[in-house]
């Protein structure tokens, strides 16, 4: 779960970064979305394909990752925010808690409206561990290949991937509901 902590210094964090130009608002464009979605799926088929042919678990993971970045810019995208050059790996994480955390709490709400008390609590921990799992693996990411024993490294990347391809799920179906 985010922790109030987390999500206040998200909040502070994306004020700083718009005043400072390192996320704007932006008109949509076809042409940039179409891109973050076709980059996230190609990550996403490549995380497979190395899986699937025992070929690197290092680039599982990476490509695990990058598929969710990119869908994750897609969401943020078709919501009016453009994130520029700089950490843009952290300024999409910290936008996901700020812009995306609730929209995708209510996307999975409606895919759980028969039990609504039991949804309410449901859909706000699997948005919030949605986001938290896009974190981590942003994390791994940057540590795998300085920190990981061998051994480990199948199993983090059959974790990454199927992260990856959860992530990635939650995410389509809310770029549906922003049309």
């Amino acid at each position: 779960m985010l922790d109030k902590k987390k999500i206040e210094e998200a909040r502070k964090n994306i004020q700083k970064y718009l005043n400072e130009g390192m996320i704007r608002k932006e008109v949509f464009n076809k042409i940039v979305y179409d891109v973050l979605i076709k980059n996230s799926r190609e990550s996403l088929d490549t995380a497979n394909f190395l899986l699937n042919n025992k070929k690197s678990t290092l680039w599982v993971i990476v490509s695990s990752y990058y598929s969710m970045f990119y869908i994750a810019n897609a969401v943020i995208y078709k919501m009016g925010y453009k994130i520029l050059d700089k950490i843009p790996h952290k300024i999409t994480s910290d936008a996901l808690v700020v812009f995306v955390k609730d929209k995708l709490r209510s996307s999975l709400l409606d895919d759980y409206e028969e039990s609504k008390e039991e949804a309410l609590l449901l859909a706000k921990t699997k948005a919030e561990g949605l986001i938290e799992k896009f974190d981590m693996e942003r994390e791994k990411r940057g540590n795998i290949q300085y920190e990981t024993i061998e051994s480990d490294k199948l199993s983090k990347a059959e974790t990454s991937l199927r992260r990856a391809k959860e992530f990635i799920h939650e995410m389509e179906k809310l770029l549906i509901g922003l049309n």
